[in-house]
């Protein structure tokens, strides 16, 4: 059975780190469904282009093996507001699968699901001020720490997706994916 992993949209969400990753996750072969918080599947991004997503987050009824969270503002402003989302990422930290978050989620979401205790994490530069104590923040572009894994804006979304694959589906997956898109 193919990996699921689920992109949670929001309102406000940053383009480039939603449609890198979801578009490097399916060249995988990772089933990676296109989840919003919103009413209206119809989300639009923090520079106003709009994605289609296939189901609204209410209606998934299972544990991903990764979910993952695009930043961008209001968009990690509006995950980390939404009860749902909070509660996906302590199930899916508690059966120990994946949790991949960029740029302003990790320090916005991840931080009030409390799943990054004791992790070294990264984020967009200026939100590291909002880790709690017990979380080692790195400036590096991406960080894996066991079951988290974390970047720091739209120009890391490559390395953070194809690190996604590369927990998921191993490192000859990503190494392939990697070389067909011709990522330096």
């Amino acid at each position: 059975m193919r990996p699921r992993a689920i992109i949670v949209l929001a309102k406000g969400f940053e383009e480039m780190e939603a449609i890198i990753s979801i578009d490097i996750l399916r060249r995988a072969g990772i089933d990676a469904i296109i989840a919003c918080i919103d009413h209206d599947l119809l989300v639009e991004g923090s520079r106003k282009i709009n994605v289609q997503a296939q189901v609204k987050l209410e209606n998934v009824d299972f544990i991903p093996d990764a979910v993952v969270l695009p930043g961008g503002m209001p968009g990690a402003l509006n995950l980390e507001q939404s009860e749902r989302v909070i509660e996906l990422i302590k199930k899916t930290a508690n059966d120990g699968k994946l949790i991949a978050a960029i740029c302003a989620s990790p320090a916005h979401a991840l931080v009030k699901a409390g799943v990054l205790k004791g992790k070294t994490v990264t984020c967009y530069p200026g939100d590291e001020t909002l880790f709690l104590p017990g979380t080692l923040y790195k400036k590096q572009d991406v960080v894996v720490d066991g079951n988290i894994i974390t970047a720091s804006g739209p120009g890391t979304t490559y390395d953070f997706a194809l690190a996604i694959v590369k927990k998921l589906c191993g490192q000859d997956v990503a190494e392939k994916v990697k070389k067909a898109a011709l990522i330096k």
